[in-house]
């Protein structure tokens, strides 16, 4: 494709192959927590390949300095710093996403969530993948640390929003799996779902408002609705 001849030419990059199939690697696996050395245990196990994990890290920014590749990183709500073992990225585009993926291998879900960092990066607020951990007991009375997802947390100035991006909510598990994370996080701050299937936003008793993914992405100010 034409912007890898692009990124290989300008950092001067002798192994196309590695290149080439990192890019596959990341399209297959958008929205999902990795880090260099995951992707180099792939690259080692998978495809045979002694690639280091310092080479793939250093491929990584090269992706993202082309505006290929955007790397969103994790941070604690309730802890309030950063965690910086593992990460997401999205495309820039995810149109090359699917065109890597020769438009055969779809995953909605993840590609949703794509669309939703997209639009709002482009809505100029800064995001980060929110993580809420709650402590609980099991059957022994030992108490069991469980790390829940938030998929984005969207801050511009002092207005903060958490949303979860949820292709589907078919079924009350679905719906309890998709809002747990959002039911745990403790300040005042807004908590939106965005669903798939379009209709009126509304509120559930918890607070949270759910929004169609088409009239969040068709009003600028759907955050506030």
């Amino acid at each position: 494709m034409t912007y890898h001849k692009d990124v290989e030419e300008r950092n001067k990059i002798r192994n196309e192959f590695n290149l080439s199939t990192l890019t596959t690697v990341m399209a297959s696996t958008v929205g999902s927590l990795t880090n260099p050395n995951k992707i180099a245990n792939t690259f080692n196990t998978e495809l045979k390949s002694n690639i280091g994990k310092d080479t793939i890290a250093q491929y990584l920014n090269y992706l993202e300095e082309a505006f290929v590749l955007r790397k969103v990183n994790r941070f604690d709500i309730k802890g309030r710093k950063h965690i910086g073992a593992t990460y997401k990225y999205y495309f820039a585009d995810p149109g090359l996403r699917n065109a890597r993926r020769d438009f055969l291998h779809r995953d909605d879900g993840h590609i949703m969530e794509n669309i939703l960092y997209n639009e709002l990066i482009l809505r100029g607020y800064s995001v980060q993948v929110g993580v809420v951990n709650i402590f609980t007991n099991d059957k022994t009375g030992k108490t069991v640390r469980t790390s829940l997802e938030t998929d984005f947390i969207a801050a511009k100035g002092s207005r903060i929003y958490y949303i979860q991006s949820a292709y589907s909510l078919d079924t009350p598990e679905k719906q309890d799996q998709e809002t747990r994370s959002l039911k745990n996080i403790d300040d005042s701050f807004k908590k939106i779902v965005v669903v798939r299937e379009s209709g009126p936003v509304r509120r559930d008793e918890n607070g949270i408002t759910y929004i169609g993914l088409e009239e969040f992405l068709l009003d600028e100010k759907s955050l506030d609705l």
